[in-house]
C-alpha cells in the first residue's frame, strides 16, 4: 500500500467530493462551509436527512492515521490484540515524544536512544509488520512532519494526539483521536463523530508589526475560552485569511485544541499552493488549483456569515495586538499592553526564568527567520539573552534549514541552546534541577499548552505564552513587564536601544527547504517475515488482556474515589513527564492515576480518603487496593472533565483500576469518547448544582442499565450515611456506543468483528 500523499490518493478524495457535495447541498438546502464540504466528501453513506449538530453521529472514511510514538505505542498493542495484521490506509508512527530536553540536542538524542531503544525496536518493528511508515527520533514533531509530507487540502486524516489539526493549515480536516479509534480506522472501519457545530472566524486586514498569527488563536482563546469550541469545526475565512502563510495558518489551527474545538480549518489558497510547492507536492497544488471550488466554502458564506454559523468572531487583523496568556491556562489572554498590569494586579512573579520558543506549533522557517530577526539586532547591539534560552526545532528538515541560511546562528549568538527536533519541553521532558523544590518561576514559551505542571512536572512553574519573536524579546527584556512595542533595552555602553518589529519573513526560504528524509523507514515488502517480539518481563511494554464484559447488573454503592476541584485536564488525569516512559504498560503507568487532580474534599493533590483503612493516601494506591478487593469505583468532576491532550491512558488507567462510572459537569470531546471507548460510563449531571450533593463518605448507585437507550436519562442514588436521594444523569450515548459499554470496550467489539 502506498503510504505517501499521492496524488492519485488526492485525485479521488476530489472525485468523491465532487460527487458528494452536491447531493448533500441538496441534503440541507443551502450553501455549505467548508468543513461540510468535507465531512460530506468522507461519509460513508449519504443520510436521509440533514445530520444534526451535536445530536446525530456520523461514519467517515479518513485518507490517513498519524501515530506519535508515545500513543502509538497503545494503539499498535490494541491492534495487535484485535488480531489485525495489516493497515489498510496510510499510516505514520513519528517518535517525538520520548526525547529528552536536558542539556542539547545530540546529547539529549543519544540519551533518549539508549533509554528508549526497546519501545523505538518494538515500534520500527510493528511497523514493518503492518505496513506502517516509521520516523525515527530526531525526524521531526508528529504535526510538523505531517505538514511537511502528507497534509493536503480537502483530505480528512485522524491522529492520536489532540494537535493534530496542524493539518488545518494546509486545508484539511484533521481531527485529535484516542487510540482505539485509530486502530478501528487502521482496519478498515468506519469512523464514528459526533457531528460538529460551525464556528466562523472572519478576518479582515493584515497583520503587521510585532503582531504574529499566534496572536490570532491567543486572542480566540481568549474570546472562546478553554471549552467555547467543544463539538465544533472552527473555520477561519475572509480576505484576512489570505494575507497568513500556510505555516502561520498552521499554528492557529494547531492551537484550536486549546478551545477544545474538533478541529479548525482555513480554505485553500495561494498560499498553500506556495507551501505545497516548496515541499515537493506540486502535482497536488495543480490538482487542488483544478478542484478549487471544492476547497472553500460556498460564496455565500463570506457574503452573510452569521447565516450559516453558530457563532461569529470578526477580527481586523490591522488593529490586532501581540498577545500573551497564562498563567496556567491557554485562555487568560490579555495583549501585551496590558500585561505589566496584570503581573501587578495578580503579583505574578515578574522575573523570567527561562525562554523557550518552537515546538510543534510554531517551528516554522517563518517563525525562525522573525525570532532570528530579533536576535540580530540585539546582536549588533552587544546583547544576550538575559535567561536561559531554548530552541525545539519542529522537524529535522527546518533545524538543517535555519542551519544553512543563519538563523540558528543568529539565535545561539545571543546565548540559545538547541534542543532535539523533538516536543521535549512542551510535553514534560524538561528537567530543571537549578530549581529547589516549590519555588515559584515564570516561563515564557511559544508552545500550545500551559496547565500546571505540563512543562517541567512542577506545578510551579508558571507558564506564559506567546509568539516566538515576542518570546524572544521578553528574553531580552529578562521580565514579563517589559513591553517592547514601547520599552527600551540597555546596551552595554549604557545606551538606551529600541527594538524594531521582527522583519517580514518569506512563506518559505528562497533556497528551498534542505530534504530531511533519511530519518524515514518504508515498512516490509515480506511483513510475515517481521517478528514483533515483546519481552515478557519488560517494565516498558505489556500485552494488553480484554477488558471485562459487563455484567448486565446495576452499579450499586460505588465508592467515590475522588471530587475534582477546578480544572482536571487529561495532565491531572494522567501526568506526562517521567511516565512517558510507561506508556506501552497500562499496569505500570496506572501507578500515575489522578496524581495531578485536586480533591475537593481535602483540597490536597493526588490523595483521598482510603475506605478500607480511612487513611488519606495517594489515588493509584487506594484505588489498586480497591481492585484487589473488587470494590468499584466513581470519579466525579467538574466542567470540561478531561481537556487538555488525546491521551487514552486517562481512560484506559481508570478502567484497569476498577472505575465503572465518570459523572461530570460536562466533557472534553475527545476524553469523553475515550471513556466509552474503555467501557467506562461518561455521564453528565442533569442539573449542575447537584455535583455539590456529593459528599466524601458517599456512594453511588446507577441504576436501570439493562435499559439504557440513546437520550433517555439514567437514574442515579446518592447514599449518604443517613440518607439517600435520587438525581439524574444525562449521556450522549448512540447505539453502538452502548454496544461497546456492554461488551466491555470497543476493542472487544472490533475483536469480534475481526474474527
Amino acid at each position: 500500500m502506498e503510504i505517501e500523499s499521492t496524488p492519485e490518493l488526492a485525485l479521488n478524495v476530489y472525485k468523491r467530493l465532487e460527487e458528494n457535495i452536491s447531493k448533500f447541498r441538496k441534503l440541507v438546502g443551502r450553501p455549505l462551509t467548508l468543513s461540510e464540504k468535507i465531512l460530506a466528501g468522507h461519509l460513508e453513506q449519504m443520510p436521509n436527512k440533514a445530520p444534526q449538530e451535536g445530536k446525530d453521529y456520523v461514519f467517515l472514511r479518513p485518507d490517513r492515521v498519524a501515530l506519535q510514538d508515545v500513543t502509538g505505542q497503545m494503539v499498535l498493542l490494541q491492534f495487535m490484540q484485535a488480531g489485525l495484521k495489516q493497515a489498510t490506509l496510510p499510516t505514520t508512527v513519528h517518535c517525538d515524544h520520548l526525547i529528552r530536553a536536558q542539556v542539547e540536542g545530540e546529547t539529549d538524542m543519544k540519551i533518549s536512544l539508549n533509554e528508549n531503544s526497546e519501545v523505538f525496536r518494538f515500534l520500527e518493528s510493528s511497523c514493518s509488520k503492518f505496513g506502517i511508515g516509521f520516523w525515527k527520533p530526531g525526524a521531526g514533531i508528529i504535526h510538523q512532519v505531517v505538514l511537511e509530507n502528507y497534509a493536503f487540502p480537502g483530505g480528512l486524516m485522524i491522529g492520536t494526539d489532540s494537535h493534530t489539526p496542524n493539518a488545518g493549515g494546509l486545508g484539511m480536516v484533521a481531527i485529535g483521536v484516542g487510540g482505539i479509534d485509530a486502530a478501528e480506522t487502521m482496519a478498515g472501519l468506519p469512523w464514528e463523530l459526533l457531528y460538529p457545530k460551525r464556528i466562523g472566524i472572519y478576518l479582515t486586514g493584515k497583520l503587521n508589526g510585532w503582531t504574529a498569527p499566534k496572536d490570532i488563536i491567543l486572542y480566540v482563546a481568549g474570546k472562546l475560552t478553554v471549552s467555547g469550541g467543544t463539538n465544533a469545526i472552527i473555520e477561519y475565512f475572509g480576505p484576512g485569511a489570505k494575507s497568513i502563510s500556510c505555516t502561520g495558518k498552521a499554528t492557529i489551527t494547531n492551537m484550536g485544541a486549546e478551545i477544545g474545538a474538533t478541529c479548525s480549518i482555513f480554505p485553500y489558497d495561494e498560499r498553500m499552493e506556495k507551501y505545497l510547492k516548496t515541499t515537493n507536492r506540486e502535482k497536488i497544488a495543480e490538482l487542488a488549483n483544478k478542484h478549487r471550488e471544492l476547497l472553500i466554502p460556498d460564496p455565500q458564506i463570506e457574503q452573510n456569515p452569521e447565516k450559516y454559523f453558530d457563532k461569529i468572531i470578526r477580527i481586523d487583523l490591522s488593529t490586532l495586538e501581540p498577545h500573551v496568556v497564562g498563567p496556567h491556562t491557554p485562555d487568560l489572554a490579555r495583549p501585551i499592553s496590558h500585561l505589566a498590569d496584570d503581573v501587578r494586579k495578580n503579583a505574578y512573579l515578574d522575573k523570567i526564568s527561562v525562554a523557550l520558543i518552537g515546538s510543534c506549533t510554531n517551528s516554522s522557517y517563518e517563525d525562525m527567520y522573525r525570532a532570528a530577526s530579533i536576535a540580530e539586532q540585539a546582536k549588533a547591539k552587544g546583547l544576550k539573552s538575559k535567561v536561559p534560552l531554548l530552541v525545539t526545532p519542529g522537524s529535522e528538515q527546518i533545524r538543517a534549514t535555519i542551519e544553512r541560511d543563519g538563523q540558528m546562528d543568529s539565535l545561539k549568538a545571543i546565548g540559545a541552546t538547541v534542543l532535539a527536533n523533538a516536543c521535549g519541553p512542551c510535553i514534560g521532558q524538561w528537567n530543571r534541577p537549578e530549581l529547589k523544590k516549590g519555588e515559584p518561576n515564570t516561563i515564557v514559551t511559544s508552545f500550545n499548552r500551559n496547565f500546571p505542571g505540563r512543562n517541567d512536572g512542577k506545578r510551579e512553574t508558571m507558564n506564559f505564552i506567546g509568539s516566538p519573536e515576542l518570546v524572544i524579546a521578553l528574553a531580552l527584556g529578562g521580565s514579563l513587564s517589559f513591553n517592547p512595542l514601547k520599552d527600551s533595552l540597555e546596551t552595554p555602553s549604557g545606551a538606551q536601544f529600541k527594538l524594531e518589529p521582527p522583519e517580514i519573513a518569506p512563506d518559505v526560504p528562497s533556497k528551498g527547504f534542505n530534504n530531511a528524509r533519511d530519518g524515514y523507514v518504508t515498512p516490509s515488502q515480506n511483513p510475515e517475515s517481521v517478528q514483533v517480539i515483546i519481552d515478557k518481563d519488560s517494565n516498558r511494554l505489556q500485552k494488553l488482556e480484554p477488558f471485562p464484559q459487563w455484567d448486565g447488573k446495576d452499579f450499586e454503592k460505588l465508592v467515590v474515589l475522588v471530587k475534582t476541584k477546578g480544572k482536571c485536564t487529561t495532565d491531572h488525569i494522567s501526568p506526562a513527564g517521567a511516565w512517558l516512559a510507561y506508556r506501552g504498560h497500562l499496569d505500570k503507568i496506572s501507578d500515575n492515576l489522578l496524581l495531578g487532580a485536586v480533591n475537593a474534599f481535602n483540597d490536597e493533590v493526588g490523595k483521598g480518603k482510603n475506605v478500607l483503612n480511612n487513611k488519606i493516601e495517594p489515588f493509584p494506591q487506594i484505588a489498586r487496593q480497591y481492585k484487589q478487593n473488587e470494590i468499584r469505583w466513581v470519579i466525579i468532576g467538574g466542567d470540561n472533565y478531561g481537556e487538555g491532550s488525546s491521551r487514552e491512558h486517562a481512560a484506559m488507567t481508570p478502567r484497569y483500576l476498577g472505575c465503572a462510572a465518570v459523572i461530570a459537569k460536562s466533557f472534553a470531546r475527545i476524553h469523553e469518547t475515550n471513556l466509552k471507548k474503555q467501557g467506562i460510563l461518561a455521564l453528565t449531571f442533569a442539573n449542575q448544582s447537584d455535583y455539590d450533593r456529593i459528599k466524601e463518605s458517599d456512594t453511588i448507585s446507577i441504576v436501570g442499565l439493562a435499559n439504557l437507550e440513546q437520550e433517555k436519562p439514567v437514574k442515579c442514588i446518592i447514599h449518604h450515611e443517613n440518607s439517600k436521594e435520587e438525581i439524574l444523569l444525562n449521556h450522549s450515548y448512540n447505539k453502538s456506543q452502548i454496544e461497546w459499554f456492554r461488551t466491555g470496550a470497543a476493542l472487544n467489539v472490533l475483536r469480534t468483528r475481526v474474527k
